[in-house]
């Protein structure tokens, strides 16, 4: 069953008054270095990624960069991320495609960023909504698993959870929404066991297996 309207203001307020300008827990410097971060953070923790870009973004922070490191040398920095060679070769091509097709800049533009190798919707919303300010949702995991739980937004594939957010969200919270629900997934709304108890939209929230 569907969270109501008013509820779902009362959802977003509350987590706004916990953390009131959320930001990603991955590391970056500019659009070049969240996009490389986010794409290798597929199937992979932002902390396992953040330690493996520590050293590989004070070496490296532009396209021209990434492209004279090379694929080997970007397989070294990036080996204890899973999938890390398939990874380096699509961060390798991206940025090839960047220099030659788009200035070494990153598009701000989703159907540009879901033609760059390794990039799917997910990535291009999270992109789109942290460097360039648009009020997308990169739906993971968490954000599937809150939005049908709690009823905030039932949807049977990510696309249907991402169109519902988009219209069931006042848009007053639209911006840092992905975010907060991200964390709160994270955190509170664990796969395994909820943490219930500690959840600041406890008495909002449709699910009925509610831990003690």
């Amino acid at each position: 069953m569907p969270m109501s309207e008013k509820n779902i203001h009362e959802f977003f307020r509350r987590l706004k008054a916990k953390n009131p300008q959320p930001k990603s827990e991955l590391e970056w410097t500019n659009p070049f270095t969240l996009l490389v971060a986010v794409v290798l953070s597929a199937q992979a923790t932002d902390t396992g990624v953040n330690k493996a870009t520590k050293e590989l973004f004070k070496v490296v922070d532009t396209p021209e960069e990434m492209l004279a490191l090379g694929e080997a040398g970007l397989r070294e920095h990036i080996k204890t991320i899973g999938l890390f060679n398939t990874k380096a070769k699509n961060v390798i091509a991206l940025s090839q495609i960047l220099v030659d097709e788009y200035g070494s800049q990153v598009p701000d533009d989703r159907d540009a960023l879901v033609k760059l190798p390794g990039v799917g919707r997910k990535t291009a919303n999270v992109v789109l909504n942290v460097v360039f300010g648009q009020p997308t949702m990169a739906v993971d995991t968490h954000i599937f698993r809150v939005s049908n739980r709690t009823g905030l937004a039932p949807g049977k594939t990510p696309e249907a959870v991402e169109d519902a957010l988009l219209k069931r969200v006042p848009e007053e919270y639209l911006l840092h929404a992905h975010h907060w629900l991200i964390l709160h997934g994270r955190y509170i709304c664990k796969a395994r066991k909820p943490d219930c108890p500690a959840c600041p939209v406890r008495d909002l929230c449709m699910y009925k297996e509610k831990t003690i």
